[in-house]
């Protein structure tokens, strides 16, 4: 889903040597279909999903916690949470601050949406939600990049003319595409190394345990069921 953080390094304090009986996940809660609040307020989603699964089969007691997207990394070295489960592609810059279990989500591909045709992506002004692997991306083209909090805000300034194009994970740009009147402009850029839950680095406990539980629906086919669910009969499946 998307991501890139990083001025956390000096926050690799080691919150957590071992984890705790309950084992906390923390999602933003803003980015669907990968993770949303739903009516009940209560995180809803692929997201949820795969983590109650994974959960189930490694023989955890495990709560949900939501936290804004750009402290997330922080945070969870802080202790707020003991695994970030939030669409958070893998990336080298990434783990050299936090480790991450095997993907759960195969890498994928990022798209462009716009408004009208014949935009310059070269040239002109593409928003993407700020610590992303998407605003990197940006940062190193011709273009101008306008940084913003939430997904939901990058689309919202599209629709006001304040930037060309938004720039973000294809599939979760595709329900904007199919149900509010936007397209997608230009090729799709493949970025990131799949998407996996980041942990402290201490918990290798805990890192075994969701790397076996992974592996298990891989296996039984129930990861790709999910997938499937969520994105699509097109999806990329394991």
């Amino acid at each position: 889903m998307k991501k890139l953080v990083l001025s956390t390094a000096l926050l690799a304090l080691s919150a957590g040597a071992a984890f705790a009986d309950t084992v906390r996940m923390g999602t933003e809660g803003a980015y669907p279909p990968y993770n949303f609040i739903d009516d009940n307020g209560e995180v809803a989603g692929f997201e949820r999903e795969v983590g109650d699964a994974l959960c189930t089969i490694a023989e955890l007691t495990c709560e949900w916690v939501t936290n804004e997207w750009d402290t997330i990394i922080p945070n969870l070295l802080s202790g707020n949470y003991d695994a970030i489960i939030a669409g958070m592609s893998i990336t080298d810059e990434r783990d050299e601050v936090i480790d991450f279990t095997t993907d759960y989500y195969p890498p994928t591909a990022s798209a462009y949406v716009v408004m009208s045709e014949g935009v310059d992506l070269s040239s002109g002004v593409i928003a993407a939600q700020a610590s992303t692997i998407q605003a990197s991306h940006i940062a190193t083209t011709g273009a101008t990049l306008v940084e913003f909090s939430t997904l939901d805000d990058t689309i919202a300034a599209v629709k006001n003319g304040e930037v060309d194009a938004v720039f973000a994970d294809k599939d979760a740009l595709a329900p904007f595409v199919a149900e509010q009147g936007f397209m997608f402009e230009g090729e799709n850029v493949l970025l990131g190394g799949g998407i996996g839950i980041g942990l402290r680095e201490s918990d290798t406990e805990l890192k075994a345990k969701f790397d076996a539980a992974i592996d298990a629906m891989k296996a039984d086919g129930s990861l790709n069921t999910l997938l499937v669910k969520y994105f699509g009969e097109d999806v990329i499946t394991y």
